[in-house]
């Protein structure tokens, strides 16, 4: 890390002629010299609405992180989180920019995090991964299979350390689960039984807000939309909603199969696994309709040790969480609670067995410590990939009605010229990858 400080040292010259800021002394920043300005990595957020400002709030609780921008096309978001960061700073050193590229263009910034629509996950990651930004990116890991399979092309290409806001991982009972799996503790395992939500959550509420308007003071809807499909601004499937809408979003499937399926992976250590097979039915309203993602749905998949994985949302006989069931019995873990066939397996006390996973109780310190050391972190992106698959290639089996057979060499589907050329989708111009 040290040669890359050197590097950025000798650019402070041209950036501040640019009329950007330098980092200045700590006592400066309010952070009573706690962490040496040189020892802290420079960050920016690229979005920061709901998740964003998340980002901002969270990253502000590490003293090895110093903020120096953030991007968004609402004015009103980078306003609020700005302010923010001035207050924990005592400075207004923070610079607003609304096009992402102006941030990925600042050799003084080491890392961004990533917190826009789903749509925009695929172009923003790789010009980022292009540009030699660390990345700390939300999950799931793209909209569709082949933007997210260019992200972890790009990033591995560039060495940039990467992590999946898949936060579960950070996470003590998820990690003492995925434990007891991984000790063999339950035996052979037969099924896993993943339960994520049904329906949609009206979040902005602004569900009832379903006519063609002008959009808000200070929003740049065009580019908000960038490279999804053209459609006129409706307030219902903007801010929070939009994951609601199959054009920027994928649902409550792929809004939540970066947790409880990244949880189930990470407990059969199928981080680079994909599916075998995967069949589904979902119950989806017209696709005209403004929220267009699916109610309820179901997803068969069929993984190497005819492993069985089913993953449902709006079923009650699937419990919300992870289970994995073997022939010795069962290990369950949700939000706060895990459970087990043998009560002994889950006493705080209790031993998982000698295979220990990667500790981490704060995902984003984690992060920012990995581009410091350039160690991997708990959720790369190509474990957010293989995470994502199940979703992706699920929604292609429910929306086409087919079981699909998934070929790993080729990246298709066997004898499914149709479902394979859904891996992917046109992207509107001028927005494209590479």
């Amino acid at each position: 890390m040290a040669s890359r400080r050197t590097i950025l040292k000798s650019l402070a010259a041209p950036v501040a002629a640019a009329g950007f800021p330098t980092i200045v002394p700590a006592t400066a920043l309010g952070l009573q010299g706690t962490i040496a300005p040189s020892n802290r990595v420079t960050l920016a957020t690229i979005g920061v609405g709901w998740m964003g400002g998340g980002h901002v709030d969270n990253f502000l609780k590490v003293p090895e992180a110093q903020y120096v921008a953030l991007a968004d096309l609402d004015d009103s978001h980078a306003a609020e989180n700005k302010a923010k960061i001035d207050k924990k700073y005592g400075n207004s050193d923070c610079l607003v920019y609304r096009a992402f590229e102006e941030v990925l263009s600042r050799r003084d910034i080491d890392a961004v995090s990533i917190a826009v629509p789903d749509h925009w996950h695929g172009i923003v990651a790789y010009c980022a991964a292009r540009a030699g930004k660390d990345i700390y990116c939300e999950k799931p890991l793209a909209h569709n299979f082949t933007e997210g399979h260019a992200m972890v092309r790009e990033s591995e290409a560039k060495k940039v350390v990467w992590q999946t806001g898949s936060w579960q991982r950070s996470t003590a009972n998820f990690r003492q689960a995925a434990e007891l799996v991984r000790n063999g503790r339950i035996g052979k395992i037969r099924r896993i039984e993943v339960g994520l939500p049904g329906g949609w959550s009206d979040f902005a509420n602004t569900k009832n807000q379903t006519q063609i308007t002008a959009p808000p003071p200070g929003v740049n809807f065009d580019r908000w939309l960038g490279p999804a499909q053209e459609e006129p601004f409706i307030m219902a499937r903007f801010h929070k909603n939009w994951r609601w809408n199959l054009n920027t979003g994928g649902g409550q499937l792929m809004d939540w199969v970066g947790h409880h399926v990244d949880i189930a992976h990470w407990g059969m250590d199928w981080d680079n696994t994909f599916p075998l097979t995967v069949e589904g039915v979902g119950e989806y309203p017209a696709r005209t309709e403004i929220w267009n993602s699916a109610g309820k749905y179901k997803i068969t998949a069929m993984y190497p040790g005819n492993v069985e994985m089913v993953i449902a949302g709006g079923y009650k006989e699937i419990e919300g969480g992870t289970k994995w069931i073997g022939d010795d019995g069962w290990v369950w873990v949700t939000r706060g609670k895990i459970d087990a066939s043998n009560k002994d397996w889950v006493k705080p006390e209790a031993e998982t067995g000698k295979l220990k996973l990667m500790v981490s109780n704060n995902h984003y310190a984690q992060f920012i410590g990995a581009v410091k050391t350039r160690e991997k972190t708990l959720t790369p992106a190509r474990t957010a990939f293989h995470s994502a698959c199940p979703g992706w290639f699920g929604q292609i089996s429910m929306l086409t009605g087919r079981k699909l057979t998934w070929d790993a060499q080729k990246m298709v589907f066997t004898g499914d010229e149709v479902a394979t050329k859904m891996l992917s989708r046109e992207q509107r111009m001028p927005w494209h990858l590479a």
